[in-house]
C-alpha cells in the first residue's frame, strides 16, 4: 500500500483545539455585540448557483470565484455539450465554465443575503436586521493575512434608507474592537463622492476602473495606481485632474471644502458630501472610542456599493483591512425585488485573530476548556469520581476524567499539556472519608477537602 503524505489545499488551514478556543472567543464576542443591537442570525449554503454569484463583484471578483464541477460523470454523454472547443477562435473560459459548472462556493455573505431576502421576503419583518458567521472562499493567491478559505462575521440591515443604520454599524464596529482590545481607525467615504470625482475629471464612464485602481493605493502606491489608470483607458488629462484627490490630506473640514469646490458641476458628488457629513456629525455626538476619519480615496472594489463605504484598519500592526462594508441600494433588485436598500459590514475573523496573536491580546484563561481533571486510580475510584463529575458539570464547570488507570505521572502530564488548572485525586482513603485531594497545577499546592465543598472550590 502506498503511503500518502497528508496535506491540505494552499490557502486553507486546520485549527487545533487551542486555536479554536481563541477563534470562538472572537466569534462569541462579535455575536454578543450583534445581538445587543437587535440583529438575528441566519445561515446560507456554502455553494450557490453561479448565476447568483457572477456579475456582482466586478471583473476581479468574478475571476476569484471557486467553481464547482457538475456532479456525476457528466462527460459520459456529451450530447448536451455545445460543439465549442479550445481550438475555436471565439472560445473563452466562460464558455467552458457554463458547460461544466453550474455552482460555485460563495465569495462573500452579502450576495447570498440578497438572494435569501428575496426568496423569504414574505417571512421576514422589515427592516430586516441579520447577522451571519460562516466561511467564504476566494481563489486568491495565498499570502500573509490572505487566505482562500476564511470566516466572515456579517451584520446587515435590509429595507431601510436611513443613515442611522450607518451610524449604528460604526457603533457596532467600535464596540467589537473595544471588547477585543484591538485599537483601530475607522475610515469612511461615499460612493457618490467617487462618482462625483469620476464625473469632475471627465471620466464618468470609467467609475469602476477608477475605484478598482485607487482601491490599491495603500498597497502599491501612487505611481502604480496612475499606471493602472492609464492602462484602463483614462486620459492623461483625467489622471492629472485626479492627482489632488489622490493626495488629499488634512482635517475633514479642509477635505470638505476642497471637494465642494471640486464638485462645482457634480450634483451627485455634492449629495455624497452631504450624506457622509451627516453620518460624521452624528458620530461626533456619540461616545465612539476608536478614531474615525473621512477618506475620499477609500474605494472598496466591489461593484454593488452605492452609498457609504466603511473600512477598518488596525493601528498597531500592518495586516490589511479587519472589517469593511457599505451601502448597496438595489442588490435585491437583481433577484426581482427592486427598491430595497441595504447596508452592512463584514468582520474578517481570521485577520482579527492574527492581529490579536501578534499583539498578545487573548486572555490567558482561554488556553483550556477543561477546568478540572479527575485522576483515574481504578474501577471503584472511577465510579466514585463519575458521580462527582456529574454534579460539577451541572454547576457549569467543565470537567473530565482520565479514561484509563495508568501511571499518575502520565495523567498529570496530560493535565499540563492541556493546561488544565486543577486535578482531583480520590483514592480509597479519600473515598472512605468522603473527601478528595485538590491539586493546583500552577502552584503545585494541594489540599484535602470534603466532596461537598469541591464545586465551590473550583468556581
Amino acid at each position: 500500500m502506498t503511503v500518502q503524505k497528508p496535506s491540505i489545499p494552499k490557502g486553507t488551514r486546520d485549527f487545533p483545539p487551542g486555536e479554536m478556543v481563541r477563534r470562538n472567543y472572537i466569534f462569541d464576542t462579535v455575536r454578543s455585540v450583534f445581538e445587543l443591537y437587535g440583529y438575528q442570525p441566519i445561515e446560507t449554503p456554502a455553494m450557490e448557483n453561479l448565476s447568483t454569484l457572477l456579475g456582482k463583484y466586478g471583473e476581479e471578483g468574478d475571476r476569484l470565484l471557486f467553481k464547482i464541477l457538475n456532479s456525476g460523470n457528466y462527460l459520459k454523454n456529451t450530447s448536451h455539450l455545445s460543439p465549442v472547443t479550445i481550438h475555436d477562435s471565439q472560445f473563452t473560459i466562460h464558455d467552458l465554465t457554463q458547460q461544466i459548472a453550474e455552482k460555485g462556493l460563495r465569495y462573500d455573505l452579502t450576495v447570498p443575503l440578497a438572494r435569501f431576502v428575496v426568496q423569504h421576503q414574505h417571512e421576514l419583518s422589515f427592516p430586516f436586521k441579520r447577522y451571519q458567521i460562516q466561511p467564504v472562499w476566494r481563489a486568491d493567491r495565498p499570502q500573509k493575512g490572505r487566505y482562500r478559505e476564511f470566516s466572515q462575521c456579517d451584520v446587515d440591515v435590509i429595507g431601510s434608507n436611513s443613515l442611522l443604520n450607518e451610524v449604528e454599524l460604526v457603533q457596532i464596529i467600535d464596540d467589537v474592537f473595544c471588547r477585543l482590545k484591538v485599537p483601530v481607525v475607522i475610515n469612511l467615504n461615499h460612493r457618490k463622492i467617487l462618482s462625483g470625482i469620476a464625473e469632475s475629471i471627465g471620466a464618468a464612464d470609467k467609475l469602476t476602473d477608477i475605484t478598482m485602481a485607487i482601491d490599491k493605493l495603500e498597497k502599491v502606491g501612487l505611481e502604480k495606481v496612475n499606471a493602472e489608470l492609464a492602462s484602463r483607458g483614462l486620459s492623461k488629462t483625467a489622471i492629472t485632474k485626479l492627482q489632488p484627490v489622490l493626495e488629499l490630506q488634512g482635517k475633514i473640514k479642509e477635505k470638505k471644502q476642497f471637494l465642494e469646490e471640486f464638485f462645482s458641476h457634480s450634483e451627485v458628488g455634492k449629495q455624497g458630501i452631504e450624506e457622509i457629513c451627516t453620518v460624521m456629525k452624528c458620530l461626533k455626538e456619540l461616545n465612539i472610542k476608536n478614531k474615525f476619519e473621512f477618506d475620499a480615496r477609500l474605494a472598496r472594489g466591489l461593484n454593488y456599493y452605492t452609498g457609504t463605504i466603511i473600512e477598518i484598519m488596525a493601528l498597531d500592526t500592518d495586516i490589511g483591512s479587519l472589517c469593511a462594508g457599505g451601502r448597496y441600494d438595489d442588490l435585491t433588485g437583481v433577484f426581482g425585488l427592486p427598491g430595497f436598500s441595504g447596508v452592512g459590514i463584514s468582520f474578517g475573523a481570521d485577520r482579527i485573530y492574527d492581529v490579536m496573536m501578534n499583539l498578545k491580546l487573548f486572555p490567558e484563561t482561554l488556553q483550556s476548556t477543561t477546568r478540572v481533571l479527575f485522576v483515574n486510580f481504578g474501577f471503584e475510584e472511577e465510579r466514585f469520581c463519575l458521580k462527582l463529575i456529574s454534579s460539577i458539570r451541572e454547576a457549569g464547570i467543565p470537567a473530565e476524567i482520565y479514561p484509563e488507570a495508568v501511571k499518575l505521572k502520565k495523567q498529570l502530564d496530560y493535565a499540563n499539556r492541556k493546561q488544565i488548572p486543577f486535578v482531583v485525586l480520590a483514592g480509597k482513603d479519600e473515598m472512605a472519608a468522603g473527601k478528595v485531594t485538590l491539586k493546583n497545577m500552577e502552584t503545585g499546592e494541594q489540599e484535602t477537602i470534603p466532596t461537598i465543598n469541591l464545586t465551590d472550590q473550583l468556581r
